[in-house]
């Protein structure tokens, strides 16, 4: 998948696509859908299926604080979009000048001047433009007076649920991972390098891989039964503390996995993380103590969790 990051990377190599603009945050079934559609057209137009997001989010630029939760960091969405066939992925800024184009704006330097839209693939709650009063009805208006086709998609709908960034957020808010799962149509994982910590958990007998998030918020937190990948050719069980380490008075968000059996070296390695059962919440401890007995019934529920999911 080609990556153009940057409004003055666009070149005229890159007009005539296929393009869907949207947020892509999870890449879940509804998206997947989306894609395939994409992909369709691009394939009898004889164009490139082009993705085009913006970084941050809208909502993050606007109000980060009251953001939704990203189930996935930038690199994780370019892999799952790679992954999906996805011919090129348009990364841009998202910015006080985007903010303020008029859907009228949006459409001729974006849609128009930069890409050269031939055809665009939205879903059917699309909005564009500053303040989003970019509507369907606009943007077919658009079309038909510039030359491009417009085309919208239906909800996707898995027993009776919409498939959506939000519904994906909610389970992982309620640790349902496994109905996660289904509207994902994978299990829902986070992936990082592995960074260098303070090695508290190595003096108490629990040496963890420090991921940093890479986002604001994390749609999951507290203590769970996990499984790693990317360090042997399988996935190897493990239990991990998502959260700020109350404790020891830290600040940071950290995602600390205590890989089981093992002992190796991941400093600089990138892992995956998948998330299969919630255990509890975090809690600050009165002493480093009283933290270790608990990391120790924590490691012994998540083995149990952990060996009942291969058991099935």
């Amino acid at each position: 998948m080609e990556l153009v990051r940057g409004l003055h990377n666009i070149s005229r190599t890159h007009l005539g696509c296929v393009l869907t603009v949207g947020n892509y945050d999870g890449v879940h079934l509804g998206h997947q859908c989306m894609i395939g559609v994409l992909k369709a057209r691009a394939a009898e137009l004889r164009s490139a299926a082009t993705v085009l997001v913006f970084e941050p989010s809208s909502k993050e630029f606007i109000d980060p604080d009251g953001a939704p939760p990203r189930l996935t960091r930038w690199r994780e969405k370019f892999l799952a979009l790679e992954q999906q066939g996805v011919d090129r992925l348009v990364t841009l800024r998202f910015d006080e000048h985007v903010r303020a184009m008029t859907p009228e704006c949006f459409v001729d330097k974006l849609i128009i001047e930069a890409l050269g839209t031939r055809h665009i693939v939205v879903g059917n709650d699309f909005r564009y433009g500053c303040k989003a009063m970019g509507t369907i009805e606009s943007l077919r208006a658009a079309g038909a007076a510039r030359g491009f086709g417009v085309e919208q998609i239906e909800p996707f709908v898995l027993d009776g649920v919409r498939v959506s960034s939000t519904a994906v957020r909610e389970r992982l808010a309620q640790s349902d991972f496994a109905g996660a799962e289904r509207l994902l149509g994978h299990p829902y994982r986070m992936r990082g390098r592995v960074v260098h910590g303070t090695e508290l958990g190595r003096t108490l007998g629990f040496p963890t891989a420090n991921l940093r998030l890479m986002r604001r918020k994390p749609p999951v937190h507290g203590v769970m039964a996990v499984r790693a990948y990317g360090i042997e050719a399988r996935g190897m069980d493990a239990v991990a503390s998502l959260g700020t380490r109350p404790t020891v008075d830290g600040t940071e968000m950290l995602l600390e996995v205590h890989v089981f059996d093992f002992s190796g070296d991941l400093y600089g390695r990138e892992i995956e993380v998948e998330f299969v059962a919630k255990l509890r919440d975090e809690l600050k401890f009165d002493s480093l103590e009283a933290l270790t007995e608990q990391m120790k019934i924590d490691a012994a529920r998540a083995r149990s969790v952990l060996s009942k999911v291969h058991c099935d």
